[in-house]
């Protein structure tokens, strides 16, 4: 990944980090689409970054935690985020990552996709365009390359908003109980523990939680439970696992807050990312 990249900031967490040289080989060819591959480990991390061009952040395999625009996004295979151009974000790998993005041209970015932030699922067909976009015979034929950026341009105006995320707060100390949720979401994190951890009186995290988060802390605790089951259930774990990995009593309850804020089950789910 990569672009115009700014003064690095403290990465979204810990792990192997990309350098600015790394990055510099991916800057986007002109054009108005155009896709680039990259793989990366467990754990590897790409700070706070931009692009001249807008990104589609679209990967084959693995899932993908990204930042941006305050808010927390997992993105897992048959999904993708949505980037606009010069939008500051960061990326970590959760679990082996395949990454098949794709650069749109500020000139066509905004027409096709819109200049927020937005989780789209992905078709098979745009999938496999983008995969034959970086075949190199592909590539180097400008004819061939012109006929499958038209029918990915028509295909991406199509695309059906998707994508489950979380707000992330600007306030410092209630940014240091969200971190601390989202590094152990499986741990029932009393506030009275959190309050002490983050600086802040119970009541004022109470106050911080709804005006930022737009929810309670209890609730948005429970959305970062749900957003932590999606790389377990990609990876292959069992719903029981997942369940009783964050936490919850009975598979059945942790399945029922997960269709509540996604729309289907963990098993659906983990059936359409696949």
């Amino acid at each position: 990944m990569s672009g115009t990249s700014r003064k690095p900031a403290p990465p979204l967490v810990t792990g192997s980090v990309l350098t600015s040289s790394m990055a510099a080989r991916d800057e986007p060819a002109p054009g108005c689409l155009h896709a680039i591959a990259r793989d990366y480990a467990d754990g590897s991390v790409v700070g706070e970054h931009c692009h001249v061009d807008g990104q589609l952040i679209h990967a084959t395999a693995g899932v993908m935690q990204i930042q941006a625009a305050h808010r927390l996004w997992l993105v897992p295979p048959q999904r993708a985020l949505w980037i606009p151009p010069r939008l500051t974000h960061a990326l970590r790998a959760r679990g082996g990552v395949s990454l098949r993005t794709l650069y749109i041209a500020p000139a066509c970015a905004q027409q096709l996709l819109g200049d927020v932030p937005r989780g789209f699922a992905v078709p098979t067909l745009v999938r496999e365009l983008i995969l034959r976009m970086l075949d190199p015979c592909a590539a180097s034929d400008g004819e061939r390359h012109g006929r499958l950026t038209a029918v990915l341009v028509d295909e991406l105006a199509d695309l059906d908003p998707d994508g489950i995320s979380l707000p992330m707060p600007t306030d410092p100390r209630l940014a240091r109980v969200c971190a601390c949720i989202l590094a152990r979401p499986g741990e029932e994190h009393r506030i009275d523990e959190l309050a002490r951890h983050s600086g802040a009186s119970v009541r004022t995290l109470g106050r911080l939680a709804l005006h930022e988060l737009g929810c309670p802390l209890s609730t948005w605790r429970q959305q970062a439970r749900v957003l932590s089951a999606v790389p377990m259930l990609v990876a292959g774990e069992s719903v029981t696992g997942a369940a009783r990995s964050l936490g919850y009593e009975t598979a059945g309850a942790f399945a029922a807050m997960f269709r509540r804020l996604v729309g289907m089950s963990p098993h659906e789910y983990r059936t359409v990312c696949k």
